[in-house]
């Protein structure tokens, strides 16, 4: 990060709850229990991170928050939080994409700050819940040049998801986010994974770029990131997705049986 610079991040995207602070120079944090409790927690978690680092929200340059895609109900909590705080403090907001956020934390976990030029490929993904995953990939071009974007934000099926036909492969490459559990099977193989959530740190580590690039904009601005306008599947649509899962594990459980007599899932 740049010092000098003072932001406030956070992030409840997913399920967890995601908040730190940072100078360039300290850097303050905390992480919990999101999802349901997300919109309870988020401000007194916030103010006391502001009392550990000394702060006043006016002493922030900006109030940098996952923008989404993810939970419909999280993004819509951190974004009136950035934006009712921002708007209070006199301070502008900076809404960064969550898999950007995803594919930064995979690079540090992987990276860190020994090998900041190494180039990177990250097809990012998380979870999107009725069937689907978020999907987006970037490439890292070192620390003078950063991200760019080399396959579009989509969200579709598992299946539907391939890896960026001129994107780095092998060990520039990396699948990261939180879908392994869930799909493992039904993505990509043949890349490594790792597991990458779209933490506060990572914000943090990308808002001074996009604050430089003049991407904050005022309070009233923040909106979410959405993807799709769909909360959740009809009850027709669950009724059929329920009968394609049975008739899934039927199938599997029938091949089991033919291979190994007695097994079952």
């Amino acid at each position: 990060m740049s010092a000098g610079l003072k932001f406030l991040a956070l992030d409840t995207s997913t399920d967890v709850l995601s908040v730190a602070l940072s100078d360039g120079v300290q850097t303050w944090g905390h992480e919990g229990a999101g999802g349901a409790q997300a919109s309870a927690q988020l401000i007194p978690t916030v103010l006391d991170q502001l009392a550990q680092a000394g702060w006043a929200l006016s002493d922030l340059d900006a109030i940098v928050f996952g923008r989404g895609p993810g939970s419909f109900t999280g993004l819509r909590t951190a974004c009136a939080v950035a934006q009712g705080l921002a708007y209070g403090a006199g301070v502008p907001v900076l809404p960064v994409d969550t898999l950007l956020a995803v594919a930064e934390q995979a690079r540090w976990d992987l990276q860190g700050r020994n090998d900041p030029d190494r180039p990177l490929c990250v097809l990012a993904l998380l979870d999107a819940r009725m069937d689907e995953v978020y999907s987006a990939a970037y490439e890292w071009q070192g620390a003078a040049r950063g991200w760019r974007v080399v396959q579009d934000l989509q969200v579709g099926k598992p299946e539907t998801v391939t890896w960026p036909a001129d994107a780095p492969s092998g060990d520039n490459g990396l699948c990261a986010g939180n879908v392994f559990e869930n799909y493992g099977m039904r993505l990509p193989m043949g890349m490594p994974r790792a597991l990458a959530m779209p933490t506060a740190q990572a914000l943090l580590r990308l808002a001074p770029a996009l604050f430089q690039a003049g991407l904050a904009v005022p309070a009233e601005q923040a909106m979410p990131l959405y993807v799709r306008n769909k909360v959740a599947n009809t009850t027709a649509e669950r009724e059929v997705l329920k009968a394609e899962k049975s008739a899934a594990l039927q199938t599997a459980q029938s091949a089991l049986q033919e291979a190994a007599p007695g097994t079952s899932v």
